[in-house]
């Protein structure tokens, strides 16, 4: 599955830099700043406004990806990973979940230790209006909405294409810090992020599928929800 999966297609430097302007400049400026400052405006409250930035945000990437990448060759979603997988994967799932979980712990418990905060503004107003709606909108914006459309666009288009150009190592490495600086100004979540990215991308790898790190991606926020939730 491997060899099928990332054999070369006709991507060029086009799409990764449109799809880069799109992740680093038009989403960041038209949608998380302009938009998101709008919706928090309007509702007072940065988990309503963040949570529909987000849906939106996930509209644009996933269609990005679909009229960048895909439409013009001719391809389908299993091309960037939208694919099912061998069951016997399943138990890497688990493996891979249970270490992201004690990796994000560690570097949790040393940023705590060094003084660093690692509160944010949207879990702060999950934590202050805490009731059933809000916990639900920002349980099914991190569980599902979130890790889908991540998934296809960093590991289904973008580790892909690193992977395809400069090999593996360099494909975990690129994919991987892009996630992380596209979580800028959440920075007490930047270490997390990266490991996470890391583990998303080698989960693809070996599976041949982004599903894998939507299942580990959706679990480990909903952990992180529930964790805020019961705080």
């Amino acid at each position: 599955m491997k060899e099928d999966i990332f054999t070369s297609i006709e991507w060029k430097y086009k799409e990764l830099i449109i799809l880069l302007l799109l992740t680093f400049v038009i989403v960041p400026v038209g949608i998380e700043f302009l938009l998101h400052e709008f919706l928090y405006q309007v509702l007072k409250d940065s988990l309503y406004s963040g949570t529909i930035t987000g849906f939106v945000m996930a509209i644009v990437f996933t269609l990005g990806v679909y009229f960048i990448a895909l439409r013009p060759h001719r391809l389908r979603w299993n091309v960037v990973g939208l694919r099912s997988f061998s069951r016997n994967y399943c138990k890497q799932i688990i493996v891979w979940m249970v270490v992201l979980i004690a990796v994000s712990l560690l570097v949790l418990t040393l940023m705590d230790l060094f003084g660093i905060e690692v509160e944010n503004r949207k879990t702060e107003s999950l934590k202050a209006n805490m009731k059933w709606l809000t916990f639900s909108i920002g349980f099914i914006s991190a569980t599902i909405i979130s890790p889908i459309y991540e998934e296809i666009l960093y590991r289904g288009f973008l580790y892909k294409w690193f992977r395809m150009k400069w090999g593996v190592g360099m494909g975990i490495l690129f994919s991987s810090l892009i996630f992380t600086i596209v979580h800028i100004p959440t920075y007490n979540t930047l270490p997390v992020n990266f490991i996470s990215g890391v583990i998303f991308a080698w989960t693809y790898e070996k599976s041949g599928s982004i599903f894998p790190g939507i299942i580990i991606h959706g679990t480990f926020n909903g952990i992180a929800i529930i964790l805020t939730a019961l705080a």
